[in-house]
């Protein structure tokens, strides 16, 4: 199928300038001026709107194992309110059980994403360390497209990484040419904050915030980014919700170190005050790790994304419906950690970005998916508006007025986080790889449509050494440095 998006504005990461697209093939063939209509094309008039690279959303976990239950959003249902929004691609995470073999782990997720309706990738959690997993590292880089592997330093006596993990794990990574991620939370404070804050009496969702201070996030990613630095593998913080982690990030950025920051729209918009509602299904529809902050703490990471020292955004989504958050009903620690995202993240962030001065246009296509594409490898595939570029590319009606709710939105579960919440600037049409997947508010996806999308390595530390030995050194030029004798003076004689 031949499409062409006509009389559009295309915005890039770089620049912005008015050109029609054609699309063929799943590809983008062609970007110009008063396209011709191919025979047999279908037209998208994009007159007065933008022609932007498709979302890319680098922080998921679709039907996710989780806290003794499993995520209501599966791939099928979660990629699909993902085009919704004009999100066109997920990086996901596979999260094998502590002494699960990887790539027993890796194959099961693979098959539960086989109902993709969108493209999609996967992150790999490090969860505990023999050599069989050094092994399993090695062949999800070299044979599956693997070049992102996560760490979770909180969740301690479930998948928490120590830091011999953390050691071995990134040293690897660096071996291997991948890009190392952590979700930054101190786990041994965490579960020592919890247990107090439970004897204390507390134990409804106002108890969840209280055991995870700022403090603990920023000290862990401020330890995994030192020890990043020791070992001089790339390192990218996830979700970072306070001031303290992005000072670590922004610390170290400027001491030349390889460091990327995620933000979440969630923490950009929401703050604390919602554990504090005195309805426990509100209230604990809010649980997440990092929780949401106070509104300090949401100025700071505006600057951050505003400064280019957090680079991309992202939802965490996993949602977890009424029945499950329940289970936590008399202790906080028992609430399955998680909200949705995916199909408002762009639209809030235009609405609360681009239309508020906080971000141009350009930076706001940089950092819903072309940020992304780059830090993991798949630009200019991804994340961009080119020619032999994939056709994922949303089309956005900056006029269009909605107001956000759990009753009219895609995700699969009953509630949003962005309730009530009026935007103005949302997707009119969304294309993935060149088929119309979303238009006038209505999807048309095929179940199993996504494709698996391989993510290269990056050059190793061991293939610069080498290239650098290679190089023929210029010979030294020796120095004399022998003393030098002083030449005397012959004394004359005067004969008498």
């Amino acid at each position: 199928m031949n499409i062409l998006i006509k009389g559009g504005t295309v915005v890039t990461a770089e620049r912005s300038w008015r050109a029609d697209v054609l699309c063929a093939d799943g590809k983008i063939q062609e970007i110009g001026s008063d396209i011709e209509l191919p025979k047999g094309a279908d037209i998208v008039d994009a007159g007065g709107q933008y022609v932007m690279p498709g979302g890319i959303d680098p922080h998921t976990h679709m039907q996710l194992p989780f806290m003794g239950t499993v995520a209501s959003d599966d791939f099928e249902t979660g990629t699909a309110a993902g085009l919704a929004g004009g999100t066109t691609m997920i990086i996901d995470f596979v999260i094998p059980n502590p002494q699960q073999n990887v790539m027993e782990a890796y194959n099961q997720w693979r098959e539960w994403a086989e109902k993709s309706v969108a493209d999609y990738s996967f992150h790999v959690a490090i969860t505990w360390w023999d050599e069989t997993v050094s092994a399993d590292m090695e062949t999800l880089v070299k044979e599956h497209g693997v070049n992102s592997f996560k760490h979770f330093m909180a969740y301690k006596g479930a998948i928490m990484a120590d830091d011999e993990i953390l050691v071995n794990s990134f040293s690897k990574a660096i071996e291997l040419g991948a890009i190392v991620t952590c979700h930054a939370e101190n786990g041994d404070l965490v579960y020592a904050l919890q247990q107090k804050i439970y004897d204390m009496g507390i134990t409804g969702p106002e108890g969840h915030p209280l055991s995870r201070p700022p403090e603990v996030e920023g000290e862990a990613a401020n330890r995994a980014i030192r020890i990043a630095e020791v070992l001089g593998v790339p390192i990218y913080i996830v979700h970072n919700s306070c001031r303290q982690s992005l000072e670590a990030i922004t610390r170290a950025r400027n001491e030349g170190q390889r460091v990327y920051g995620e933000v979440l729209a969630g923490h950009l918009l929401i703050d604390d005050s919602v554990y504090r509602n005195k309805d426990f299904d509100f209230a604990a529809a809010h649980v997440m790790s990092p929780p949401f902050r106070s509104p300090d703490h949401q100025k700071e990471l505006w600057h951050g994304l505003q400064s280019g020292n957090l680079q991309t955004t992202a939802t965490d989504h996993c949602c977890f419906c009424a029945p499950q958050k329940a289970a936590g009903k008399d202790d906080f620690r028992l609430i399955p950690n998680g909200t949705g995202g995916i199909e408002n993240r762009m639209e809030v962030l235009w609405h609360h970005g681009v239309s508020t001065g906080r971000l141009t246009m350009n930076e706001y296509v940089a950092v819903t998916s072309t940020n992304a594409a780059k830090i993991f490898n798949i630009f200019p595939r991804k994340g961009s508006i080119s020619v032999g570029a994939d056709a994922d590319i949303v089309v956005w009606d900056p006029e269009a007025i909605k107001t956000i709710s759990a009753k009219t939105h895609h995700q699969n579960v009953d509630y949003n986080i962005f309730e009530g919440m009026e935007v103005k600037g949302s997707a009119s049409n969304t294309l993935s790889r060149g088929k119309i997947v979303f238009a006038d508010g209505k999807l048309n996806v095929e179940r199993g449509a996504g494709r698996y999308v391989d993510r290269p390595p990056f050059a190793t530390y061991y293939d610069a050494m080498k290239k650098r030995a290679a190089v023929k050194q210029p010979t030294a030029v020796k120095r004399d440095t022998r003393p030098k004798r002083v030449a005397m003076k012959k004394k004359s004689v005067i004969k008498r």
